[in-house]
């Protein structure tokens, strides 16, 4: 379902003039995960992507969008990123460090610019769903555009991109 209502998301990608459709889902069943995500919009899991935040041992912090199904390899990451290892960002400090909680993190409107890596299948898309920036709301975008607006490059970091 639609929803009219603006959240800094949707602000700053009609300010940067990049088209998008947000999608009110509930969450009163308890389950945010992207999988479920899907389900609830009744779009192909493939076209659902979730924002991982991650550190390293710098600390320095990058972000990862990647399929729904998916899960980060941090090997990868860390390769992209040009760091010797990474892990999961704690999710206690994830609303201290991107203005976001767990379930709405979005790669656009974090408090600072963090370098951002999509993975390569969203290349393939030309349209994704992200999180809009708070629980229970999605955006479908572009994949190119929110890539490009994020300054993200297209890397390989996602396996087991299976389907539950």
């Amino acid at each position: 379902m639609k929803t009219q209502k603006k959240t800094n998301v949707l602000r700053l990608l009609d300010q940067a003039h990049i088209a998008y459709e947000s999608f009110a889902y509930s969450v009163s069943d308890g389950k945010t995960d992207a999988v479920s995500v899907a389900e609830k919009l009744n779009v192909p899991v493939e076209q659902v992507y979730k924002t991982l935040v991650t550190v390293s041992d710098g600390p320095a912090y990058f972000v990862f969008v990647i399929p729904a199904a998916g899960t980060l390899d941090l090997k990868a990451a860390a390769r992209a990123a040009g760091v010797k290892s990474l892990e999961m960002l704690p999710q206690a400090k994830l609303l201290p460090l991107t203005g976001y909680v767990h379930g709405g993190c979005s790669p656009v409107g974090m408090k600072k610019p963090l370098p951002t890596f999509f993975d390569a299948s969203a290349q393939s898309l030309s349209e994704i769903f992200v999180s809009a920036g708070k629980v229970g709301m999605n955006v479908r975008v572009s994949s190119a555009e929110l890539a490009a607006y994020t300054g993200a490059q297209f890397v390989n970091v996602s396996k087991d991109a299976k389907v539950r």
